[in-house]
């Protein structure tokens, strides 16, 4: 559908060497193609965490080219590095045959039910939604515990445990945090892609800390997602959504 649409940052590989620059694509649409670029005035932040600290990266190192975006860096010392970007928020309207569908297909099962339960699936639907999005990536061998650190964007995914001491068959814990509180019960979507194979989603529920656990079943490059959405009153539009999409790579 054209109007659902996941934000992923992707690397070609995300064990790197020290020194190097590095190419990561800004998916605006699925983890396997880019519908769209996103231009750079759309950026609230777009950060780097290395073990010498958050650094703001450039705004010209966000650079949309047809319909992906690239974004540039050059990585310093080893350790393992997080990268995140987050969009400033836009609206949306939608008919309501739409809006129900794109709720269903993004796994947003919640705001469905209760659209089901008040006879509200007539209704069309006003949106505002914002997108925050993380890579954690390897330099050199030396693990650093850089991948702990809250960005404080709307919504984001933390591990609670380093990506890059990962083995296949391990059970990885998330914390899903929106406006840095623990999103508890909500619906968290994992999946990826093993080389030109897709590695089918699966879906957890958040407990009370707001922690979702997924089994790293086969290698590959990871993405761990949700959508948090709730209906406002008075306001310009029916419904808020914050989206969070981590990216990873097991070996």
């Amino acid at each position: 559908m054209l109007l659902a649409h996941d934000l992923f940052l992707k690397l070609e590989t995300y064990f790197v060497p020290p020194r190097t620059a590095v190419r990561i694509a800004v998916l605006n649409g699925s983890f396997t193609k880019s519908e769209a670029a996103v231009t750079p005035d759309r950026l609230r932040d777009l950060s780097v965490v290395t073990s010498g600290g958050r650094v703001a990266l450039p705004r010209a190192s966000w650079q949309p080219h047809g319909d992906t975006t690239w974004l540039t860096l050059t990585t310093g010392e080893p350790g393992t590095y997080v990268v995140g970007a987050s969009l400033l928020p836009r609206e949306i309207a939608l008919a309501a045959k739409d809006f129900n569908a794109y709720l269903e297909e993004d796994g947003i099962p919640d705001v469905l039910a209760a659209r089901t339960r008040d006879g509200e699936l007539t209704k069309n639907a006003r949106e505002r939604y914002q997108k925050h999005v993380k890579a954690i990536f390897q330099v050199g061998d030396l693990r650093t515990r850089t991948f702990e650190t809250v960005l404080g964007y709307p919504a984001e995914i933390v591990p609670l445990s380093n990506p890059y001491f990962i083995v296949v068959g391990d059970t990885v814990a998330f914390r899903c945090l929106v406006d840095g509180h623990p999103a508890t019960q909500q619906l968290v979507i994992a999946g990826g892609a093993r080389d030109t194979t897709r590695i089918p989603e699966v879906r957890a529920r958040s407990d009370t800390q707001g922690v979702a656990r997924f089994v790293m079943r086969t290698p590959g490059k990871w993405y761990v997602k949700f959508v948090h959405m709730v209906p406002v009153q008075g306001d310009s539009v029916n419904y808020e959504s914050k989206w969070a999409t981590l990216t990873f790579q097991v070996r």
